[in-house]
């Protein structure tokens, strides 16, 4: 080793490791012409990742169903009439349709169902929900939703007008004429939590078999021996082979720790919900660092999540489809901490913003 200053250099990293950027983003806004149409391209992607992906399809569902767990009430005879009309494809009801309507609305961003109703009366009887897959937004040039176009699979294309479909969409921002899916903060995480576990299980599956080493160059003989060998191990049988000592040897194949993998999986998992924008205690899910005051807090502080999409939902269908209902809300568990707080002297008071 050469200890002569006069020969050192150093390295570059400023420009042969670069800093990680967020990319830009623009929006899909109108622009100055008379139609400006968009599609759901993502739609496919993020429905692939709903169907396939069981943490993300049950928390999506389990935030769904604290939307509309508790049922709802029409606020008038006439539109509680109207409402038991609806049968969606012909086996669903008005809450059943209201429940994926808001699973679609989550994962893709933006969910539509076709409003039918009577030709001479204009009384609803039916909503049917429509793929987001085949349908475009077709916005003028002030940026408002002119008419939507339905693909129906058979090379023709519907028009259906603002009036004709109930859309609900998730966190629009800036112009967008769509809304924000949820899928598009969470792939990494997803991607990353499915990669480790099929490596944990692919690693722990083949943690029996025995690593063989060969000292063999014949193509052949190769072939066959890994053949062999791979038959052996698939049946549980004994292999024999015929060698030389130097030739071959089998090595213990060596499985990383298991507590690694817990970690990460813990730490992706976690990051995930955070994402997500609710916590995995607020949807049934269970933490190991989660005690039950600690539990109910978490639900508590997320409350307001729930009843800003309630509200939004209730809007939606009075501003869209004429019809008023309230949606039920779960009880609070306000009223259950503070009497928890009366008990523990201890514990300093509960105070609640906008209560007298």
């Amino acid at each position: 080793m050469n200890s002569n200053l006069a020969y050192t250099s150093t390295t570059d990293f400023a420009n042969g490791v670069p800093n990680y950027t967020i990319p830009n983003k623009t929006t899909d806004g109108a622009l100055a012409q008379k139609e400006n149409k968009w599609d759901n391209t993502d739609a496919a992607k993020n429905y692939g990742y709903y169907y396939n992906v069981g943490e993300y399809r049950a928390a999506i569902q389990s935030f769904a169903i604290r939307v509309l767990g508790w049922g709802y009430t029409a606020l008038t005879i006439h539109d509680d009439n109207n409402l038991k009309l609806i049968t969606g494809n012909g086996k669903e009801d008005f809450g059943k349709i209201l429940f994926n309507l808001l699973c679609i609305k989550k994962f893709n961003g933006d969910a539509y169902a076709q409003i039918i109703r009577d030709k001479e009366s204009k009384v609803l009887i039916n909503l049917k929900v429509l793929d987001s897959r085949r349908l475009s937004n077709i916005s003028n040039e002030n940026g408002l939703l002119d008419h939507y176009e339905y693909n129906q699979g058979n090379g023709e294309v519907k028009r259906l007008e603002p009036n004709e479909v109930l859309h609900l969409m998730n966190d629009r921002i800036l112009d967008e004429p769509h809304g924000t899916s949820v899928t598009s903060a969470v792939e990494w995480v997803i991607e990353a939590m499915q990669e480790s576990a099929r490596d944990q299980r692919r690693l722990m599956h083949y943690s029996s078999v025995r690593v063989l080493y060969v000292d063999e160059t014949d193509t052949t003989r190769l072939t066959q021996l890994k053949t062999e060998l791979a038959s052996g191990i698939k049946n549980g049988n004994v292999i024999l082979l015929t060698c030389k000592p130097e030739e071959a040897k089998f090595e213990d194949l060596v499985v990383p720790p298991i507590d690694a993998f817990i970690r990460y999986q813990s730490w992706a998992e976690n990051k995930f919900y955070s994402q997500l924008g609710i916590s995995k205690v607020s949807i049934g899910g269970t933490t190991e660092n989660n005690t039950e005051a600690s539990a109910k807090t978490n639900v508590f502080i997320t409350e307001p999540v729930w009843i800003k999409e309630i509200t939004e939902l209730e809007n939606d269908i009075k501003n869209q489809v004429g019809i008023e209902i309230k949606i039920n809300r779960q009880p609070s568990l306000v009223n259950n901490m503070q009497s928890d707080e009366a008990k523990n002297t201890g514990q300093s008071k509960l105070e609640m913003q906008g209560e007298q």
